[in-house]
């Protein structure tokens, strides 16, 4: 298919497209750090910017692609909802439809959208499609499907001429997570968090964050089974969405070098669209046995179908497939930073006053941790000490 990605971020959900055999025609990206990468990296297309500026698409796209802004959608965000002054910014994706009429939609966002304001967004979204006689479905798809990264987002596909249930909701895996054991696996947390949270995930990092909005990252932190507390580094966070390691260092250019790590948190997994790319090559076919109840109103459920009358939760799990890969110990390729003395320290003191229930051993490793960096404080390069607040 020909393809014209817009809010195309650095391309993560057009490069898995490419790899599926697409070709993506026209990029629309407004941050000039993402368009630095657009630019590098797909040489020849070109990038219009703001959305707004853009009044139809090339009359050969086939496959409209959006990962419209979740600022308003994220559980972590400012939850204005789809009429946010950011994913508001979706209106644009209806009027480019209603404009060039492209035979398939894709679009990306943070999965917090089924239940914001009793799902308005996703109720908003398929009534849209509805009206212009689109055929839709959507899927809640963890990128652990793929990589050592829990990372879960919804994926909805609308089609004039096709089913999107034939592409979307065929596939379905068993995941073969670990249990915990802090001996023979990493574990991925946060460690700016331990008050009300932690992401903990066996043998994978939690969701990737974007940063703070003046470039200060909030990379995850990593317990191996040395004992060592690390967060990874930035090639490596690539490739734990599927990029190739130094895909975002053209932002370099433009802006701090800190900002790819909004980027990288900000991008499509790019397994997840490859896989979605090969099925729209080769679709299945949609067993109406997984067909579940009448969806009416309230928070939507992880999957569902319309048939063209009725639309119906889809049961499904997250995981499409269930890809071998190495452990996310042995995945890293790049010398990851200790967390340091002050973070480590900042960390502790909220773990050691939170009410929540930690991994047997866990704190014991982080006090173990920092005592280990404060013993090398004074003669370890520092650019192998994450230097970041509490």
């Amino acid at each position: 298919m020909k393809v014209a990605g817009l809010f195309a971020g650095v391309g993560g959900l057009e490069l898995g497209l490419h790899r599926a055999g697409h070709d993506t025609l026209v990029f629309s990206e407004i941050w000039d750090p993402a368009g630095a990468v657009l630019e590098r990296r797909f040489g020849g297309v070109p990038n219009v910017g703001d959305v707004a500026s853009l009044k139809s698409l090339p009359a050969d796209v086939d496959l409209m692609t959006a990962g419209f802004p979740c600022q308003d959608l994220s559980q972590a965000g400012k939850t204005a909802g789809i009429r946010g002054r950011k994913s508001g910014l979706v209106s644009h994706v209806f009027r480019l439809i209603d404009r060039s009429r492209p035979k398939w939609v894709l679009l990306e966002n943070v999965s917090f959208m089924l239940r914001l304001d009793a799902g308005s967004a996703m109720t908003r979204l398929v009534s849209e499609f509805e009206q212009r006689g689109y055929r839709w479905a959507y899927r809640v798809v963890n990128s652990l499907s793929f990589l050592p990264h829990r990372r879960a987002r919804v994926f909805f596909l609308a089609s004039l001429e096709g089913d999107p249930a034939d592409v979307l909701l065929v596939d379905d895996a068993e995941p073969a997570e670990p249990q915990t054991d802090l001996r023979s696996h990493a574990h991925g947390f946060y460690w700016t968090e331990g008050t009300r949270g932690l992401g903990w995930g066996p043998d994978c990092i939690p969701t990737l964050k974007n940063g703070s909005t003046i470039g200060i990252p909030s990379p995850p932190a990593i317990l191996l089974t040395n004992g060592e507390i690390v967060t990874p580094d930035i090639r490596d966070a690539e490739r734990l969405q599927g990029l190739p390691a130094d895909w975002t260092k053209p932002a370099a250019q433009v802006t701090r070098a800190s900002f790819r790590w909004s980027l990288v948190g900000n991008a499509v997994s790019t397994p997840v669209a490859a896989w979605i790319g090969k099925r729209l090559v080769k679709p299945g076919q949609f067993d109406p046995a997984r067909d579940g109840a009448a969806v009416v109103k309230g928070n939507w459920p992880k999957a569902a179908r319309s048939d063209g009358e009725v639309r119906r939760e889809v049961m499904i799990s997250e995981f499409p497939k269930w890809a071998k890969r190495e452990s996310l110990q042995d995945f890293l390729r790049h010398q990851p930073n200790l967390l340091s003395v002050r973070a480590t320290a900042g960390f502790l003191s909220r773990i050691e006053k939170s009410s929540l229930r930690f991994v047997p051993g866990f704190k014991d490793k982080v006090r173990a941790h920092l005592e280990h960096v404060r013993a090398i404080d004074s003669f370890v390069e520092p650019s192998r000490l994450l230097v970041a607040a509490e």
